[in-house]
């Protein structure tokens, strides 16, 4: 799941709108019904009710990237499971602003924690189940109007080095990152700026699944692998009610199988169907 976008928004301090806030706090009283935490809560509930092994959460836990904002976010995730079973990689809400990367990392570093123990350095690698959960971040700090994420050239050679090592374990590979992480994946000023530099990183190395979210709705998109092409899918909101079908409250459930040397994903959709609505099963994603 993806961009629950929690509300209410804290009350801001004067001096900490002197920043992108102000334009952000704004956008916020449109934002504030689009993003509901009714539906938020159903889909929560609903995925719990599945019993799944792990929780994905590809980004944008807050809004403006509020100090007061964090704590809220760290309680909401630990509603999902055990710190253990719930993975989050940052998106650009929550490195809202540069003042808000060192809130980002004390509330929600648990969860951005790989099995060496060392927290906020990414790609971190969970392995659960003989799949390898890498988790890269593309949030960062942008101007006024700007949504673009970035992974830059340090964290790009780490998950080359990162997608080699866990293939060469016979590892499942996924790879979470918020923004959809192709050349044109999101509309001018809301892309990954450094897209070309992933894909090329996936061409030599490969993934078996790719999750990202920022986009607000399901699609599959495939980039070329060395052995063949890799999936990459996008998801809605997991808290938006207004819009079209595709852009409704959801969230997908995956099932993972390995026969042989081969491994084997079934992907669902499971969301609202209308506003105010029940969760229910959207169907199979074809990737």
């Amino acid at each position: 799941m993806s961009d629950p976008h929690l509300g209410p928004v804290p009350r801001a301090r004067f001096s900490e709108l002197m920043s992108k806030r102000l334009i952000g706090n704004l956008e916020w009283v449109r934002r504030k019904h689009i993003h509901n935490m009714d539906a938020l809560a159903k889909i929560v509930a609903d995925m719990r009710a599945q019993n799944p092994d792990h929780v994905m959460m590809t980004g944008d836990a807050v809004n403006l990237g509020l100090p007061d904002e964090f704590p809220q976010a760290a309680a909401w995730m630990r509603t999902l499971g055990d710190v253990k079973d719930v993975s989050f990689t940052p998106g650009n809400h929550d490195a809202y602003v540069k003042e808000s990367l060192p809130h980002l990392q004390t509330h929600l570093g648990p969860w951005m924690q790989g099995d060496g123990g060392e927290a906020g350095v990414f790609p971190y690698v969970r392995v659960r189940h003989g799949v390898a959960l890498i988790g890269v971040s593309s949030g960062l700090p942008t101007a006024p109007t700007l949504a673009t994420g970035r992974m830059g050239k340090q964290q790009m050679a780490f998950f080359a080095k990162t997608l080699a090592l866990t293939r060469a374990r016979g590892l499942m590979r996924v790879v979470m990152i918020h923004h959809a992480p192709w050349r044109g994946g999101a509309t001018p000023g809301r892309g990954l700026r450094d897209a070309g530099a992933f894909e090329k990183v996936i061409a030599a190395h490969g993934a078996e699944l790719i999750v990202h979210g920022h986009n607000h709705r399901t699609s599959v998109k495939h980039l070329p692998g060395p052995a063949g092409t890799v999936p990459v899918v996008g998801v809605r909101s997991a808290s938006a009610v207004p819009g079209t079908s595709r852009h409704l409250a959801g969230y997908h459930l995956y099932r993972i199988d390995r026969i042989g040397t081969t491994w084997m994903i079934e992907a669902r959709a499971r969301g609202l169907a209308e506003a105010g609505g029940e969760v229910i099963d959207l169907g199979k994603i074809e990737i």
